[in-house]
């Protein structure tokens, strides 16, 4: 099948996303990510976003965006309402899997939360340990974290080796530890609507098609 939706998303969202095209059979929807490693530098991710935008011009029924605003201080979303793209709903994909209410409740509940999902466990020590320098310069510990007294790991699969890697990240950094599972959250939801959109429209397609003949 031709893919006729594109979804253009965070890289640390490609393999939760692949899962759910494929379990599925959402083989109509396609999907191409900018680097992950902008979570650390948000000023790249709204030029990468166009540009994936302006390759996929013409080439797709429907562009989506599977990102949250990420840092980027709003300019992701102007940059989308001058394109006339959506994305999903939420400020980081933490909400997103959480549901907005539930991590709302959180972040009421305890504002110094750290989080983690499956992909930043797996890469912890790429992305925060390396990435921000902590292999190198262990004392930068408490500048980057001092603010925070948990680390919640969000869980998108039922994984215990995931989980333990999340506990000795949570030790590692002298935070208390939280385990919650959420699933895929909105993000499954957001791409059911998409499916559901792109079916419908080429239900009529094919309705408008059958008048004409």
């Amino acid at each position: 099948m031709t893919p006729t939706t594109l979804l253009i998303a965070c890289g640390a969202l490609a393999q939760e996303i692949t899962a759910l095209i494929r379990v599925n059979r959402w083989d109509h929807m396609a999907i191409t990510c900018v680097p992950a490693q902008f979570h650390n530098r948000p000023e790249k991710i709204t030029g990468a976003v166009r540009e994936k935008i302006a390759e996929a011009r013409g080439k797709y029924d429907q562009i989506l965006v599977v990102y949250g605003d990420c840092g980027t201080g709003g300019e992701l979303d102007v940059m989308l309402a001058e394109e006339g793209v959506m994305r999903i709903a939420g400020p980081h994909c933490y909400q997103f899997y959480a549901g907005q209410a539930d991590f709302e409740a959180m972040m009421d509940a305890e504002p110094g939360t750290f989080f983690l999902t499956d992909y930043l466990v797996r890469h912890f020590e790429l992305l925060m340990i390396k990435g921000l320098g902590l292999d190198r310069h262990p004392e930068l510990r408490d500048a980057y974290f001092g603010n925070y007294s948990k680390l919640a790991y969000l869980a998108q699969t039922e994984d215990p080796d995931l989980t333990a890697q999340a506990k000795a990240a949570a030790a590692r950094l002298g935070l208390a530890f939280e385990y919650r599972y959420t699933g895929y959250g909105e993000l499954e939801r957001f791409m059911a609507d998409a499916n559901a959109k792109d079916q419908e429209k080429h239900t009529h397609g094919k309705a408008d098609h059958r008048l004409l003949a």
